[in-house]
């Protein structure tokens, strides 16, 4: 298909879309690869399984009222979106941050659906929020908007239905909350959410899973063109869960990582930093709810206001952070100081004109879908578990976990080799897209 003919295919999605930029986004950087594929395959066509897989099976919106600690009523908006349950029940996390909104949330589902089908498990694509912010909030506040937001969301969801999990300000006191109401209402004890607690059905290596998985991802992606981590300076931005669990899979594997950051800068750190220094990083972060830039006052290393760690040379870098945070003039800084491998650890962190610049340059470039799917992975290892009602050790889950992530790597490499290049854009994409559309097809017009 032309690009003039995938224009139109855009014009139609942005029309019915308004205002939704981040799910433009996310079906153009699809539909470039997954259109030149569909010409080839017919039957994709005919069964019109593209306009299909774009729009959501089921949309939910719904209030959610709460009372403060000063007995005020609030009220926030929740979401669900339920975008394709060919292959499982749907499967996504949920996001409570301000910026929550509906495009942003199909953006996420739509991601969803391709990295569900790249894992090899049996789970659909969905996402949902709200726009309620935890920051600041005591734990008794969170509790009752938890209790409210599940009141409505309980009715839509189930074990064999949807299984949400956590995403942005959504982490194991979000999820214990949800549950607990969630367990009040149906009275009974199943798998429906994923990131609980160890103790009460979770999964041993979940909380590190996104981190590994990506860097099991750049490590095949080294493997494939006969290198490997050790010794290679990489930079990491971001320094909450994601980015932790990067830099010490990345440390383990002989690595040397130099940065991480936050909303207010970025710290370098030349001598890299160590077991020890992610220690502290941890407390800071995950208990004390500290700056990164106390990092830097501790050991005595560089910090930036408001930068991030594009500009500092590497072999390997990991945006784990948040959307759009490499631009086209990051990727050009990067590739031109030699970077040879990108594994994007957030969702759709790179901009498109960003892929361009890699692509170009032909460089390693690990897309979220594939590269960050070892966390929902996870999440289906602990539905798994739920529904067997046993738990497995943190040795049989990350070897599970490494065995999903050499899984992906070859769904890319199947689809999307070109020459001795393989672009792991395209290779996600279609890989993702096969699996899902077959099973459309199989089932008929639903």
């Amino acid at each position: 298909m032309s690009d003039s003919k995938m224009n139109e295919f855009m014009k139609k999605i942005i029309a019915k879309n308004p205002g939704e930029a981040e799910f433009h986004e996310a079906v153009q950087e699809v539909v470039e690869s997954v259109i030149p594929f569909i010409e080839k395959n017919p039957k994709y066509k005919k069964a019109k399984i593209l306009e299909r897989i774009v729009e959501p099976e089921r949309v939910i919106m719904f209030r959610v009222p709460w009372l403060d600690d000063k007995s005020q009523i609030q009220v926030n908006r929740g979401y669900r979106i339920q975008m394709n349950s060919a292959i499982g029940p749907y499967k996504g996390g949920l996001r409570f941050h301000p910026t929550v909104n509906l495009g942003i949330l199909k953006f996420l589902a739509f991601e969803q659906v391709f990295k569900n089908s790249l894992t090899t498990l049996p789970m659909g694509g969905g996402k949902g929020g709200s726009d309620f912010d935890p920051k600041g909030k005591s734990d008794n506040e969170v509790m009752k908007f938890c209790q409210s937001f599940m009141t409505e969301l309980f009715r839509h969801i189930g074990p064999d239905a949807d299984v949400p999990a956590g995403d942005i300000g959504v982490g194991g006191r979000e999820i214990g909350y949800l549950f607990g109401q969630y367990r009040r209402l149906c009275n009974e004890f199943t798998g429906v959410l994923t990131g609980k607690g160890i103790n009460w059905g979770g999964s041993l290596i979940r909380p590190e899973a996104t981190g590994y998985g990506c860097v099991y991802f750049v490590q095949e992606m080294l493997k494939f063109r006969g290198e490997s981590f050790e010794g290679k300076v990489c930079t990491v931005s971001g320094s909450g869960n994601v980015a932790q669990y990067t830099v010490e899979k990345l440390i383990q594997l002989g690595a040397k990582v130099v940065t991480l950051s936050d909303s207010n800068g970025l710290i370098y750190d030349e001598q890299g930093i160590d077991e020890k220094k992610l220690a502290f990083v941890l407390e800071l972060k995950n208990v004390r709810r500290g700056r990164i830039k106390e990092y830097a006052q501790k050991y005595g290393c560089k910090y930036f206001e408001n930068k991030r760690p594009w500009g500092i040379k590497c072999h390997a870098a990991f945006p784990s952070a948040h959307e759009n945070e490499i631009e086209e003039n990051d990727a050009e800084t990067l590739v031109k100081h030699g970077c040879i491998a990108v594994g994007e650890g957030a969702n759709m962190p790179t901009t498109i004109e960003g892929i361009k610049v890699f692509h170009d340059a032909k460089i390693c470039y690990g897309p979220g879908k594939a590269a960050n799917a070892g966390g929902v992975a996870v999440s289906g290892l602990e539905m798994s578990q739920n529904s067997m009602r046993v738990s497995w050790s943190r040795e049989e889950v990350d070897k599970k976990l490494h065995e999903i992530m050499f899984a992906i790597h070859e769904q890319c490499l199947k689809y999307g080799k070109e020459g001795d290049h393989v672009n792991y854009a395209k290779g996600a994409n279609i890989g993702g897209f096969v699996k899902v559309a077959d099973a459309m097809l199989d089932q008929g017009l639903v």
